[in-house]
Protein backbone atom coordinates (compact mmCIF):
# COMPACT_ATOMS: atom_id res chain seq x y z
CA UNK A 1 0.00 0.00 0.00
CA UNK A 2 1.47 3.38 -0.98
CA UNK A 3 1.41 6.32 1.41
CA UNK A 4 0.57 9.82 0.11
CA UNK A 5 3.11 11.28 2.54
CA UNK A 6 6.04 9.35 1.07
CA UNK A 7 8.75 11.54 -0.47
CA UNK A 8 9.31 15.21 0.36
CA UNK A 9 6.96 17.30 2.45
CA UNK A 10 7.98 20.91 3.04
CA UNK A 11 7.34 22.67 6.36
CA UNK A 12 6.45 26.09 4.95
CA UNK A 13 7.72 29.29 6.56
CA UNK A 14 5.27 32.12 7.21
CA UNK A 15 6.58 35.20 5.36
CA UNK A 16 6.12 38.55 7.12
CA UNK A 17 6.02 42.12 5.90
CA UNK A 18 8.43 44.61 7.47
CA UNK A 19 5.69 45.65 9.90
CA UNK A 20 5.36 42.04 11.10
CA UNK A 21 2.05 41.25 9.38
CA UNK A 22 1.68 38.10 7.29
CA UNK A 23 2.94 38.64 3.73
CA UNK A 24 0.41 36.69 1.67
CA UNK A 25 1.94 37.65 -1.69
CA UNK A 26 5.25 36.10 -0.60
CA UNK A 27 3.44 33.03 0.76
CA UNK A 28 1.81 32.49 -2.63
CA UNK A 29 5.22 32.84 -4.29
CA UNK A 30 6.66 30.25 -1.88
CA UNK A 31 3.83 27.76 -2.45
CA UNK A 32 4.31 28.01 -6.23
CA UNK A 33 8.11 27.78 -5.89
CA UNK A 34 8.14 24.56 -3.86
CA UNK A 35 5.43 22.83 -5.92
CA UNK A 36 7.11 23.70 -9.24
CA UNK A 37 10.39 22.33 -7.89
CA UNK A 38 9.01 18.94 -7.01
CA UNK A 39 7.81 18.64 -3.42
CA UNK A 40 5.23 15.92 -2.84
CA UNK A 41 3.12 17.77 -0.26
CA UNK A 42 2.91 20.95 1.82
CA UNK A 43 2.93 21.24 5.60
CA UNK A 44 1.20 24.34 6.98
CA UNK A 45 1.52 25.61 10.55
CA UNK A 46 4.53 23.58 11.59
CA UNK A 47 7.32 24.88 13.85
CA UNK A 48 9.06 26.40 10.81
CA UNK A 49 5.95 28.57 10.27
CA UNK A 50 6.64 30.34 13.61
CA UNK A 51 3.23 29.04 14.65
CA UNK A 52 3.72 29.86 18.35
CA UNK A 53 3.72 33.56 17.38
CA UNK A 54 0.67 33.43 15.09
CA UNK A 55 -2.71 34.37 16.55
CA UNK A 56 -5.54 31.84 16.38
CA UNK A 57 -7.14 33.84 13.57
CA UNK A 58 -3.87 34.15 11.63
CA UNK A 59 -3.38 30.37 11.79
CA UNK A 60 -6.78 29.78 10.22
CA UNK A 61 -6.19 32.44 7.55
CA UNK A 62 -2.72 31.11 6.66
CA UNK A 63 -4.05 27.56 6.39
CA UNK A 64 -6.98 28.62 4.19
CA UNK A 65 -4.66 30.66 1.96
CA UNK A 66 -2.21 27.77 1.47
CA UNK A 67 -5.08 25.40 0.60
CA UNK A 68 -6.47 27.90 -1.89
CA UNK A 69 -3.15 28.62 -3.61
CA UNK A 70 -2.12 24.97 -3.66
CA UNK A 71 -5.41 24.24 -5.45
CA UNK A 72 -5.11 20.45 -4.97
CA UNK A 73 -1.85 20.25 -6.94
CA UNK A 74 -0.32 18.33 -4.00
CA UNK A 75 -1.70 17.20 -0.61
CA UNK A 76 -1.74 19.66 2.32
CA UNK A 77 -0.92 18.71 5.91
CA UNK A 78 -1.84 21.00 8.81
CA UNK A 79 0.03 21.16 12.10
CA UNK A 80 -2.36 20.94 15.06
CA UNK A 81 -0.71 19.97 18.32
CA UNK A 82 0.05 21.08 21.84
CA UNK A 83 0.52 20.02 25.44
CA UNK A 84 -3.13 20.37 26.47
CA UNK A 85 -4.92 17.35 25.02
CA UNK A 86 -8.42 18.77 25.46
CA UNK A 87 -7.42 21.96 23.67
CA UNK A 88 -5.94 20.05 20.71
CA UNK A 89 -9.13 18.02 20.43
CA UNK A 90 -11.14 21.26 20.54
CA UNK A 91 -9.00 22.80 17.75
CA UNK A 92 -9.64 19.77 15.55
CA UNK A 93 -13.33 20.63 15.79
CA UNK A 94 -12.85 24.36 15.24
CA UNK A 95 -10.56 24.40 12.21
CA UNK A 96 -11.99 24.19 8.72
CA UNK A 97 -10.17 21.09 7.53
CA UNK A 98 -11.80 20.92 4.10
CA UNK A 99 -8.90 20.55 1.71
CA UNK A 100 -6.58 19.22 4.44
CA UNK A 101 -5.24 15.74 3.72
CA UNK A 102 -3.54 15.08 7.04
CA UNK A 103 -2.79 16.39 10.52
CA UNK A 104 0.77 16.70 11.89
CA UNK A 105 0.61 16.53 15.68
CA UNK A 106 3.59 16.92 17.97
CA UNK A 107 4.59 15.16 21.17
CA UNK A 108 3.39 17.34 24.09
CA UNK A 109 6.14 19.68 25.24
CA UNK A 110 7.13 21.13 28.61
CA UNK A 111 4.92 18.97 30.86
CA UNK A 112 6.92 15.76 30.13
CA UNK A 113 4.31 12.97 29.97
CA UNK A 114 5.20 9.31 30.35
CA UNK A 115 5.00 6.89 27.41
CA UNK A 116 1.51 5.92 28.60
CA UNK A 117 0.59 9.61 28.74
CA UNK A 118 1.79 10.03 25.15
CA UNK A 119 -0.27 7.03 24.06
CA UNK A 120 -3.41 8.39 25.74
CA UNK A 121 -2.82 11.88 24.28
CA UNK A 122 -2.56 10.61 20.71
CA UNK A 123 -5.39 8.13 21.24
CA UNK A 124 -7.67 11.04 22.19
CA UNK A 125 -6.60 12.92 19.05
CA UNK A 126 -7.14 9.84 16.86
CA UNK A 127 -10.63 9.41 18.29
CA UNK A 128 -11.44 13.08 17.56
CA UNK A 129 -10.74 13.07 13.81
CA UNK A 130 -11.02 10.84 10.77
CA UNK A 131 -8.21 12.72 8.99
CA UNK A 132 -4.91 10.96 8.39
CA UNK A 133 -2.53 11.63 11.28
CA UNK A 134 1.26 12.06 11.22
CA UNK A 135 2.81 11.82 14.68
CA UNK A 136 5.77 14.15 15.31
CA UNK A 137 8.57 13.17 17.67
CA UNK A 138 11.12 15.96 18.21
CA UNK A 139 12.73 15.56 21.65
CA UNK A 140 15.12 18.44 20.99
CA UNK A 141 12.09 20.75 21.27
CA UNK A 142 9.68 18.79 23.47
CA UNK A 143 12.19 17.17 25.93
CA UNK A 144 10.16 13.94 25.91
CA UNK A 145 11.24 11.24 23.45
CA UNK A 146 8.40 9.07 22.17
CA UNK A 147 9.89 5.59 22.00
CA UNK A 148 9.31 3.23 19.05
CA UNK A 149 7.12 0.93 21.14
CA UNK A 150 4.66 3.79 21.75
CA UNK A 151 4.68 4.97 18.13
CA UNK A 152 4.15 1.44 16.82
CA UNK A 153 1.41 0.74 19.37
CA UNK A 154 -0.49 3.75 18.03
CA UNK A 155 0.22 2.86 14.38
CA UNK A 156 -1.13 -0.65 14.83
CA UNK A 157 -4.21 0.41 16.80
CA UNK A 158 -5.37 3.31 14.61
CA UNK A 159 -5.33 2.81 10.84
CA UNK A 160 -5.57 6.56 10.20
CA UNK A 161 -2.32 7.16 12.10
CA UNK A 162 -0.39 6.75 8.85
CA UNK A 163 3.10 8.13 9.56
CA UNK A 164 5.58 9.49 12.05
CA UNK A 165 7.92 12.43 11.54
CA UNK A 166 10.89 11.18 13.54
CA UNK A 167 13.34 13.90 14.55
CA UNK A 168 15.14 12.17 17.42
CA UNK A 169 18.37 12.01 15.41
CA UNK A 170 19.07 8.53 16.83
CA UNK A 171 19.66 6.13 13.95
CA UNK A 172 19.04 3.02 16.06
CA UNK A 173 15.62 4.34 17.11
CA UNK A 174 14.77 5.03 13.47
CA UNK A 175 15.80 1.48 12.54
CA UNK A 176 13.48 0.07 15.20
CA UNK A 177 10.60 2.03 13.67
CA UNK A 178 11.38 0.80 10.17
CA UNK A 179 11.76 -2.79 11.35
CA UNK A 180 8.52 -2.81 13.37
CA UNK A 181 6.14 -0.65 11.32
CA UNK A 182 2.87 -2.05 9.98
CA UNK A 183 2.30 -2.17 6.22
CA UNK A 184 1.49 1.23 4.72
CA UNK A 185 2.86 3.18 7.70
CA UNK A 186 5.50 5.77 6.69
CA UNK A 187 8.56 6.60 8.77
CA UNK A 188 9.57 10.14 7.79
CA UNK A 189 12.71 12.03 8.71
CA UNK A 190 12.59 15.28 10.63
CA UNK A 191 16.37 15.80 10.35
CA UNK A 192 17.34 17.27 6.98
CA UNK A 193 21.02 16.42 7.41
CA UNK A 194 20.26 12.71 7.96
CA UNK A 195 17.67 12.13 5.23
CA UNK A 196 19.94 10.42 2.71
CA UNK A 197 21.27 7.70 5.07
CA UNK A 198 17.84 7.32 6.69
CA UNK A 199 16.19 6.62 3.32
CA UNK A 200 18.98 4.16 2.52
CA UNK A 201 18.06 2.20 5.65
CA UNK A 202 14.37 2.10 4.80
CA UNK A 203 12.69 5.37 5.82
CA UNK A 204 10.05 6.76 3.48
CA UNK A 205 10.95 10.43 3.06
CA UNK A 206 11.06 13.66 5.02
CA UNK A 207 9.17 16.68 6.25
CA UNK A 208 11.83 19.24 5.47
CA UNK A 209 12.90 22.78 6.27
CA UNK A 210 15.61 22.90 3.60
CA UNK A 211 13.04 22.08 0.90
CA UNK A 212 11.76 25.66 1.25
CA UNK A 213 14.92 27.03 -0.36
CA UNK A 214 17.07 24.20 -1.82
CA UNK A 215 13.94 22.64 -3.24
CA UNK A 216 15.02 21.01 -6.50
CA UNK A 217 18.30 19.53 -5.27
CA UNK A 218 16.68 18.37 -2.04
CA UNK A 219 13.69 16.69 -3.71
CA UNK A 220 16.00 15.15 -6.33
CA UNK A 221 18.10 13.70 -3.49
CA UNK A 222 15.05 12.20 -1.78
CA UNK A 223 13.65 10.80 -5.04
CA UNK A 224 17.01 9.26 -5.98
CA UNK A 225 17.27 7.66 -2.56
CA UNK A 226 13.77 6.23 -2.74
CA UNK A 227 14.60 4.72 -6.14
CA UNK A 228 17.75 3.11 -4.73
CA UNK A 229 20.06 5.40 -6.72
CA UNK A 230 22.36 5.97 -3.77
CA UNK A 231 25.20 7.40 -5.87
CA UNK A 232 23.05 10.33 -7.07
CA UNK A 233 21.52 10.77 -3.62
CA UNK A 234 24.95 10.80 -1.99
CA UNK A 235 26.32 13.44 -4.40
CA UNK A 236 23.38 15.73 -3.68
CA UNK A 237 23.66 15.05 0.05
CA UNK A 238 27.26 16.28 0.09
CA UNK A 239 26.40 19.24 -2.12
CA UNK A 240 23.68 20.28 0.35
CA UNK A 241 25.06 19.26 3.74
CA UNK A 242 26.93 22.49 4.56
CA UNK A 243 23.95 24.56 3.42
CA UNK A 244 21.57 22.51 5.53
CA UNK A 245 23.75 22.90 8.63
CA UNK A 246 23.94 26.65 8.10
CA UNK A 247 20.13 26.84 8.02
CA UNK A 248 20.04 25.65 11.63
CA UNK A 249 23.20 27.24 13.05
CA UNK A 250 21.17 30.02 14.71
CA UNK A 251 17.81 28.28 14.94
CA UNK A 252 14.91 27.64 12.63
CA UNK A 253 13.58 29.45 10.59
CA UNK A 254 16.21 32.21 10.82
CA UNK A 255 18.50 30.47 8.33
CA UNK A 256 15.86 29.51 5.80
CA UNK A 257 14.28 32.97 5.83
CA UNK A 258 17.67 34.51 5.08
CA UNK A 259 18.21 32.17 2.11
CA UNK A 260 14.66 32.77 0.87
CA UNK A 261 15.30 36.53 1.07
CA UNK A 262 18.41 36.05 -1.09
CA UNK A 263 16.22 34.22 -3.62
CA UNK A 264 13.72 37.10 -3.67
CA UNK A 265 10.88 34.97 -2.30
CA UNK A 266 10.25 36.62 1.08
CA UNK A 267 11.60 39.22 3.49
CA UNK A 268 14.16 38.30 6.13
CA UNK A 269 11.68 39.15 8.91
CA UNK A 270 10.88 37.03 11.99
CA UNK A 271 8.66 37.57 15.01
CA UNK A 272 10.13 37.79 18.48
CA UNK A 273 11.46 35.90 20.33
CA UNK A 274 13.19 34.80 17.11
CA UNK A 275 15.56 37.22 15.40
CA UNK A 276 17.32 37.23 12.01
CA UNK A 277 20.70 35.58 11.50
CA UNK A 278 23.81 37.38 12.74
CA UNK A 279 26.16 39.01 10.25
CA UNK A 280 28.69 36.22 10.84
CA UNK A 281 26.17 33.49 10.01
CA UNK A 282 24.95 35.47 6.99
CA UNK A 283 28.47 35.80 5.59
CA UNK A 284 29.11 32.05 6.00
CA UNK A 285 25.81 31.35 4.27
CA UNK A 286 26.71 33.76 1.45
CA UNK A 287 29.97 31.86 0.85
CA UNK A 288 28.04 28.60 0.62
CA UNK A 289 25.41 30.07 -1.72
CA UNK A 290 28.13 31.38 -4.02
CA UNK A 291 29.79 27.94 -4.04
CA UNK A 292 26.62 26.30 -5.43
CA UNK A 293 25.75 29.24 -7.74
CA UNK A 294 22.47 29.71 -5.83
CA UNK A 295 19.88 31.92 -7.53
Amino acid sequence: MSNQFRGTGVALVTPFNNDGSVDYAALEKLVNHVISNGVNYLVALGTTAETPTLSAEEKKQVLAFIIEKCNKRVPVVCGIGGNNTAEVVQQLGEYNLDGVDGILTVVPYYNKPTQEGLYQHFKAIAQATTKSIILYNVPGRTVTNMLPATTLRLAKEFKHIVAVKEACGIMGQCMDLVAGKPEGFAVLSGDDDLVMPQIAMGMDGVISVAANCYTKDFTDMVNAGLKGDNETARKLHYKLIDGIRLLFVEGNPAGVKYVLSKAGICNNVLRLPLVPMSDDAKSKTDVYLQSISFK
